[in-house]
């Protein structure tokens, strides 16, 4: 048990260390090096940086300091220590990819390009971070208390909520209200990706199953694909004769498996088929994991 703790452990230090080099990467490649402020602790030190001769990464991290303090009083030691440390990964990557790479650092010089990419990136980044249950500080801190707060709202959508209003700010700064638009574009996107990344894994579809042949259906899903199903009970309005309807929650990336299995098990059954975000249970999510 011990060791399996401990393998554990030093996954989530390694993915926390990816999440963070990748987020701080796609920042000091595509969006810095153009003055986007994609929001957050990192726009704003990116719109100081005009004005204070600091390193980015160094204003993130100082910028950081005080949101650290908030963290550790709302969530705990654990979570300090964890986000401490993704914090100096994803600081120390904005300030040595620019180090690395110096005036080599802008891959293009299309506003556009930057943004998309910056912002995909960035995200990309970050959603890993925030899957191993931490952040890397700044705004991501007060993203997770109105995450704990209001927990109906997805992260994504309340990042873009500061974000924009971060972006906005940027456009007054540099009195260029393009840089801004493109600027939110990075947002937007940013939001998008960190959405699919955090939550995409959960999505699953919902699939109900009427047909004479629901015990082949259901036997053939539980052998070929290692998924369980269950019977709900209903009755025909037309015929009023008592029906067994198949109910099965299934991953998205078997789901054509299964069409396959009901279609060659009765051509004329009766399937209804929603998405479901968010699955709880054997094979799919815990309960007791935190929410992100």
């Amino acid at each position: 048990m011990k060791k399996i703790v401990t393998w554990k452990k030093i996954a989530r230090v390694l993915m926390i260390t990816l999440g963070g080099v990748i987020g701080g990467a796609g920042l000091s490649v595509f969006l810095e090096p153009h003055n986007l402020a994609p929001g957050g602790v990192s726009g704003i030190a990116i719109i100081l940086g005009n004005f204070i001769p600091v390193p980015t990464g160094t204003l993130v991290f100082c910028l950081n300091i005080p949101l650290l303090a908030l963290g550790l009083w709302k969530f705990g030691r654990e979570f300090l220590f964890s986000t401490v440390y993704a914090t100096i990964v994803f600081s120390a990557s904005i300030d040595g990819a620019a180090w690395l790479f110096g005036p080599l650092i802008s891959v293009t010089d299309d506003l556009l390009l930057s943004a998309l990419f910056g912002g995909a990136v960035s995200a990309l980044g970050l959603g890993i971070v925030f899957r191993m249950g931490c952040t890397t500080g700044g705004t991501d801190i007060i993203v997770k208390i109105l995450r704990s707060r209001y927990r109906h709202i997805k992260t994504g959508a309340l990042f873009l909520i500061v974000d924009l209003t971060i972006a906005i700010i940027s456009g007054i700064v540099f009195c260029d209200i393009e840089l801004a638009m493109y600027a939110a574009v990075a947002i937007l996107v940013n939001g998008v990706v960190m959405d699919f990344v955090i939550y995409g894994g959960n999505e699953a579809k919902l699939v109900y199953i009427v047909s004479e042949h629901f015990e082949e259906i259901a036997a053939r899903a539980l052998q070929t694909l290692d998924i369980g199903a269950t019977y709900l009970h209903g009755t025909g309005v037309y015929t009023n004769a008592e029906k067994k309807i198949v109910m099965i929650a299934i991953k998205k990336h078997l789901y054509p498996k299964l069409k396959d299995i009901v279609r060659e098990a009765d051509p004329r059954a009766f399937m209804i088929v929603s998405g479901a975000k968010e699955i709880y249970g054997e094979g799919f999510q815990d309960h007791l994991k935190e929410d992100v």
